[in-house]
């Protein structure tokens, strides 16, 4: 089912998903991978606060790239979500509630999409430079120095992405009716 949803993420948005739904979001959204994600958890371990709120956010595993005269992002196209999986279930215990990426996620993350009734959305891969025109606009919010690894919030319209697990744990990676059958 297609589905038209606005971040921040909420629990009740989150509850309405299911697996294998086409959405389109607009909104603000996060983008952080590996060293953002390391940093925050140290700021954490130090007894810090976060860089950004995290209440109800989306975190897209991005690999931007720079952007070209007149465009306000370069290619973004999603980057394997599993490098973040040590780092995922404190933020979704601290209220996280939606991560864009590609690929598998493990047991550990599952477990706090369920615990904390969040989801897990896959963008295309390879399909970066279409997925940046959803793009309205990017800034760096922290960690600049860290440079195409730097905290960006980013303002999407319409960018296309399917609920790969939602918050009943359904992941749509292990549904074999999901798969066309192949025929010689």
């Amino acid at each position: 089912m297609d589905r038209h949803i606005k971040t921040p993420i909420t629990e009740e948005m989150a509850v309405s998903l299911t697996y294998g739904d086409y959405v389109f979001i607009s909104g603000s959204i996060y983008v952080a991978r590996d060293a953002a994600h390391q940093r925050m958890i140290e700021a954490l371990n130090r007894g810090e606060g976060l860089p950004i709120p995290i209440r109800d956010a989306t975190i897209y595993y991005m690999g931007p790239s720079p952007a070209r005269e007149g465009n306000v992002i370069g290619s973004a196209g999603p980057t394997t979500a599993s490098r973040m999986d040590k780092y995922a279930p404190t933020l979704l215990d601290l209220g996280g509630r939606a991560m864009i990426g590609k690929g598998k996620r493990s047991k550990e993350v599952i477990d706090a999409i369920v615990r904390n009734k969040a989801v897990y959305f896959a963008a295309v891969g390879g399909a970066g430079a279409l997925l940046s025109k959803c793009i309205r606009e990017s800034k760096i919010v922290c960690y600049e120095d860290l440079g195409a690894e730097a905290v960006l919030k980013i303002e999407v319209e319409r960018f296309p992405a399917i609920v790969v697990i939602d918050c009943e744990g359904r992941n749509l990676y292990e549904r074999r009716d999901s798969l066309p059958e192949l025929t010689p």
